[in-house]
C-alpha cells in the first residue's frame, strides 16, 4: 500500500516528495564532474531519470527515502538528502544509510548538514531505528566532515572495500561512520539544556 512520505522542514531547506521538473536540474547535477568526483562515474540523463524513478517509487512503498532538496526562500531544487537501506555485503549491513548530493552551487553553506540533521529526528523519533550510518570513499573529505559536524563516530575497524566498486580503483576503500539511538538522545538532551539547535 503507498505511503505519502512527509515533508521534512528546517530553517533553510524542505525535504520533500520528487516533482517531474526535478529531473533537468538533477540531471546537470550528476553530470558535474567536481559533484561526481567521488563516484565511479557521472551519469548520464538516462541514468539520472532511472534514479528519480527508483527513489519515487520506494519512497512511496516505504514513507521514506532519499527526499528531494529545495531551498525554502528560492524554491531551487538542489539535490538530496535522506536514507537508503544499505543492503550489500559487509560487515555493518543489513543497516540504514544518511546521504546527500548538492548541486555544486550550494556547497560550504552548512545545507548539507542542516538537512541531515533533520533526517536523524526523523530516523530517531519516528522510524525509530537503532543506527544510522554513513559511509563514501576515503578520497571524499568534504563528506566526511558533514559526518562529523552531525556528531557521527568513526572507527578505522570498520572501514571497508565497497562491493560495488572496481577493485583497481582508489574509490573502493570506504570509511563507516556510525550514529545511534543513544547518540541522537544525547544530542537532544544537550540541545534543549543549551536552548538552542536545528529548526523544526
Amino acid at each position: 500500500m503507498p505511503h505519502m512520505p512527509p515533508e521534512l522542514r528546517t530553517r533553510r531547506v524542505l525535504l520533500r516528495t520528487w516533482r517531474d521538473e526535478d529531473r533537468v536540474s538533477f540531471a546537470a547535477l550528476n553530470a558535474d564532474h567536481e559533484v561526481m568526483e567521488h563516484f565511479p562515474a557521472v551519469l548520464s540523463p538516462a541514468e539520472s531519470d532511472a534514479f528519480v524513478d527508483r527513489v519515487k517509487r520506494t519512497m512511496a512503498e516505504r514513507g521514506w527515502g532519499l527526499w528531494a532538496a529545495e531551498i525554502i526562500d528560492t524554491e531551487a531544487f538542489v539535490g538530496f538528502v535522506g536514507l537508503n537501506p544499505a543492503t550489500f555485503e559487509a560487515p555493518f549491513t543489513p543497516a540504514v544509510e544518511i546521504g546527500w548530493r548538492l548541486a555544486r552551487d550550494y556547497w560550504g553553506q552548512g545545507l548539507a548538514t542542516e538537512a541531515a540533521l533533520a533526517v536523524l529526528k526523523f530516523s530517531f523519533e519516528l522510524l525509530n531505528l537503532d543506527e544510522v550510518v554513513s559511509f563514501t570513499s576515503t578520497t571524499n573529505l568534504r563528506s566526511q566532515r558533514v559526518m562529523e559536524k552531525l556528531g557521527m563516530s568513526h572507527n578505522p575497524d570498520d572501514d571497508f572495500d565497497h562491493p560495488a566498486v572496481p577493485r583497481t580503483s582508489p574509490l573502493r576503500r570506504h570509511v563507516l561512520y556510525r550514529f545511534t539511538h543513544s547518540d541522537w538522545t544525547r544530542m537532544r538532551s544537550m540541545v534543549r539544556s543549551k536552548g538552542c539547535g536545528p529548526s523544526r
